[in-house]
């Protein structure tokens, strides 16, 4: 499963990088999430649920950053384990793209399921890891702004 998209983010890069590498703020905003907490610079523990139709899972795995080039990108590896629901993996590679006053957040992502989530399609996994990319942005997005307006 591929996604890709961007967030049109009303604050600075150096900002929207910060958040990115904010346990708060990613509790906050990662649909789900239900603890995430930092292990070292690169890595962290997070458990997060997960609704797949009428399926749900609680994973709980490990979020690791690679390739940082900071403020402007990185790529966001996550494994988690769900018990009998299966397994997730996933990567996407984060681009802030510094516009004025704005920052332009590209990202590209791909995610693989295993276990009984695999058996329930790939038409319904695409489109519930789509719907979880652009849920998670989207909040992200208004919590830097929020952040920014409360600075």
């Amino acid at each position: 499963m591929d996604f890709t998209g961007e967030e049109r983010i009303a604050a600075p890069r150096d900002m929207v990088w910060a958040a990115l590498n904010d346990p708060e703020i990613m509790r906050g905003c990662i649909p789900g999430c239900q603890n995430i907490e930092r292990l070292s610079p690169d890595s962290f523990e997070a458990t997060i649920r997960v609704k797949f139709s009428l399926l749900s899972a609680t994973f709980h795995g490990l979020l690791t950053l690679a390739n940082v080039d900071a403020p402007k990108s990185y790529t966001l590896s996550a494994e988690g384990k769900g018990g009998l629901a299966g397994f997730a993996r996933g990567t996407a590679d984060v681009v802030l793209e510094e516009r004025g006053a704005e920052t332009i957040l590209h990202y590209r992502g791909r995610a693989e399921l295993g276990g009984k989530l695999a058996q329930l399609g790939a038409r319904l996994l695409d489109s519930t890891s789509q719907r979880l990319a652009e849920g998670f942005f989207s909040d992200f997005n208004a919590a830097v702004v929020a952040k920014m307006a409360a600075e």
